[in-house]
């Protein structure tokens, strides 16, 4: 029996994808996304669980060394990119290896034959695949692998910026033409208006330091906002139009979430970001997690990811980083600040009322039972 979920499994580890790990995805997640390798984990979630959607991992900015034969986890093979020129390069002619992350070297995202190939590669190879569509990450914003521009061709980086947008483009709308989507891990959309709405256009978006870099470092309460606008429906609506329970921009499309945490499932970063997906995505948006930096092996899994809320039944409340909302079934409520929030009322819809003081960087989901019982999900102690 399939779990109604709202995970979010992020599976592009090295390992390989074993048999109860497909079984148990396809019972608890809504989303999956694994390495493009795992074709037969791919069809075998589909037949478990015709609903979840997997997506399988495309860099779109690196060719990987360590990589000999297909599939490739990047558009182009690094014998390809060698072949036709299409590795990025110094002053000095020097390929560009990635900081932190061995063998991956940067691509001339901005030359148009590499964009031309890298989309004709990815397309015939997930066209006829059980997939239905393509992860694409490295849609990044800052210079993060040490690019340390100029470099031959880009003088800065907004060069590589629209090389993305480009490339972006002309895949998604590729993918979509043979009925397949294309969601890119859209870098720090915060910083760039409307990124989000570009970059989601040919199936969704996938924010992958949701509120946060690590688990204990977040962002400020005002760029969480600026963060959540994005994904909102006009990015560029005020904050009072903001709090007005607007549906999710793009209905349609997916809308993935990944917070940091240390890695154990009990660690409130997991809490506090379902609680504000709940929150800002009113039911709309489409699946969450959390977890380690670059840990993808695991299938992480909080109880509280089958909790269905139902529809809010009324806006956003709250200000300054302190936000509640009521549901059909429950309530939810988030502190992104770095204080103590003070006491707020939960959970409102006809049920027994009470009151809560949410500590700094935590989340609180309630769910009313027919009974008329709460359950409440927390991580911290009542006070």
């Amino acid at each position: 029996m399939t779990t109604v979920s709202r995970g979010l499994w992020v599976r592009y580890g090295g390992d390989p994808i074993t048999r109860e790990q497909v079984e148990f995805a396809a019972q608890h997640y809504a989303v999956a996304l694994v390495q493009p390798g795992e074709r037969e984990a791919a069809r075998q979630l589909k037949e478990l669980n015709p609903n979840i959607i997997v997506l399988a991992y495309k860099c779109l900015s690196s060719a990987r060394r360590y990589e000999e034969s297909a599939p490739y986890t990047s558009g182009v093979s690094y014998s390809e990119a060698e072949a036709q020129g299409w590795f990025a390069r110094r002053l000095n002619g020097d390929k560009i290896e990635w900081n932190g992350y061995w063998g991956h070297y940067q691509m001339r995202v901005w030359d148009a034959s590499y964009r031309s190939r890298w989309t004709q590669n990815v397309v015939e190879e997930i066209a006829d695949s059980p997939f239905d569509g393509v992860l694409a990450d490295n849609d990044i914003y800052g210079d993060y692998y040490g690019l340390n521009f100029p470099l031959e061709g880009a003088e800065s980086i907004e060069v590589v910026h629209r090389g993305l947008d480009a490339l972006i483009s002309e895949a998604g709308q590729a993918l979509n033409s043979r009925g397949k989507i294309l969601v890119p891990n859209i870098a720090e959309s915060r910083r760039d208006e409307g990124k989000w709405e570009r970059h989601s256009a040919y199936g969704g978006g996938f924010e992958e330091v949701f509120l946060g870099w690590g688990p204990n470092e977040f962002l400020d309460a005002n760029s969480s906002v600026a963060q959540i606008k994005q994904m909102m429906p006009s990015p560029q609506a005020n904050l009072r139009n903001f709090m007005q329970g607007e549906q999710a921009q793009g209905e349609g499309r997916l809308t993935l979430l990944r917070a940091s945490t240390d890695g154990d499932l009990q660690h409130p970063n997991f809490l506090m970001a379902l609680a504000a997906f709940w929150i800002f995505g009113g039911g709309q948006w489409s699946a969450v997690t959390a977890g380690a930096h670059d840990a993808h092996n695991d299938t992480p899994w909080v109880e509280e990811l089958a909790w269905d809320l139902g529809q809010p039944t009324g806006p956003i409340e709250g200000a300054l980083g302190i936000y509640g909302r009521s549901f059909e079934k429950g309530w939810a409520a988030v502190n992104l600040t770095d204080q103590v929030s003070p006491a707020l009322n939960f959970p409102g819809s006809g049920h027994a009322n009470g009151t809560i003081s949410i500590p700094p960087h935590q989340g609180m989901l309630v769910q009313a039972q027919d009974d008329g019982g709460l359950i409440i999900a927390r991580r911290f102690d009542l006070q």
